[in-house]
């Protein structure tokens, strides 16, 4: 593997407002610093590839709204490694568009597909893990899929089932998908937990260039016309025009849907590096540092009494004191306050619409 063929895909183009009132439709949750560390989540993503590929090999696909705050608190992306979405469609048509246009320049390259909204606790596992499977991509028509080792019933995530009975001779670590599985109810879940075989699905893709430009002609040969159509206009002036035009035209698709489930050639690489897609408040209660009482607090100067199981986020505040609650969301920006039962979280969109 020639680490000069490593790219990395970031897809940022998500409305995500569910940790309101942080996040808006405006400014989704990828381009927050949701965890109080000085970093948004987006540019915690960019952080973590730092040994897998070269800042010029990144690419970011997001709405045209969002070009800005991109160029913004990414400026080691290269501005023409930004591509903008016209519209929503999914990650089946965003991954095809970077792809098609990747392989113009790069025929050799070789892609991890990443989210821009997640986190990884053990940056150093994350990065081997990856370069171990971009390895075993590079050379061969293999889909890689990571599989997070599950540690609890989880309903939150769709699973992927991996025949565990024998590892692929190149890579010990990697194994065949048997199956994709839906979001589970609770009782799904707790039989999924109790086998070893069935992974948290993190929307996570390892591939090189052919291998998915091949599997979308294959599969989804119409939007495969549209980007094949694009082909003289990539890196022209009239690329975004062009784009803008015939990126609609593709069908509202998940490449989980348009592909994953689809091809032959699906492996999964189980690994544990302390990831979470941070879709909820308590997810992001899970995943961060919690004093004695359970309690999480990110901001400046926080005071928590006979409290517990709570989640405070107040960093535009000098001074925030929290007395007898047992379970809630206390959340502050821009004037906005919330305070929620972290049970009652799902309401928050109503909430926020009010």
């Amino acid at each position: 593997m020639n680490p000069m063929n490593n790219h990395v895909v970031i897809m940022a183009g998500g409305i995500g407002s569910r940790f309101w009132p942080m996040s808006s439709p405006e400014m989704p949750k990828q381009f927050i610093d949701v965890l109080g560390c000085g970093r948004t989540l987006i540019q915690l993503t960019v952080d973590r590839f730092k040994d897998v590929c070269l800042p010029e090999n990144i690419w970011v696909v997001t709405s045209a709204k969002y070009a800005e705050i991109v160029k913004e608190q990414l400026p080691e992306v290269p501005v023409d490694h930004i591509l903008l979405e016209p519209c929503r469609r999914n990650t089946a048509p965003c991954i095809a568009y970077v792809s098609w246009k990747i392989k113009a320049r790069n025929p050799k390259a070789n892609i991890v597909v990443t989210p821009s909204d997640h986190v990884v606790m053990n940056v150093r596992e994350f990065a081997r893990v990856v370069t171990s499977a971009m390895k075993f991509t590079a050379d061969s028509d293999a889909i890689v899929t990571l599989g997070m080792k599950a540690n609890r019933p989880e309903t939150g995530y769709g699973y992927i089932e991996a025949d565990l009975s024998m590892a692929c001779p190149s890579n010990k670590e990697i194994y065949r998908v048997d199956a994709f599985r839906e979001k589970p109810d609770l009782a799904t879940a707790e039989r999924y937990l109790q086998r070893n075989n069935y992974f948290w699905n993190a929307g996570i893709f390892v591939w090189n260039v052919n291998t998915i430009v091949n599997a979308i002609r294959v599969y989804q040969p119409a939007m495969a016309r549209v980007f094949e159509r694009l082909l003289p206009y990539y890196y022209t002036d009239k690329e975004q025009e062009m784009v803008d035009e015939l990126f609609p035209t593709c069908e509202n698709i998940s490449v989980d849907y348009a592909v994953m489930e689809k091809a032959d050639e699906i492996y999964v690489f189980p690994a544990s590096f302390g990831w979470s897609d941070l879709g909820t408040w308590g997810s992001l209660h899970e995943n961060s540092k919690r004093d004695a009482h359970n309690n999480v607090c990110i901001g400046l100067n926080i005071k928590m009494y006979e409290s517990r199981n709570c989640i405070v986020h107040t960093t535009q505040e000098k001074k925030v004191v929290v007395q007898g609650l047992d379970g809630y969301i206390v959340a502050e920006k821009d004037n906005t306050l919330l305070v929620c039962r972290l049970t009652e979280e799902q309401r928050i969109k109503d909430f926020s619409a009010e």
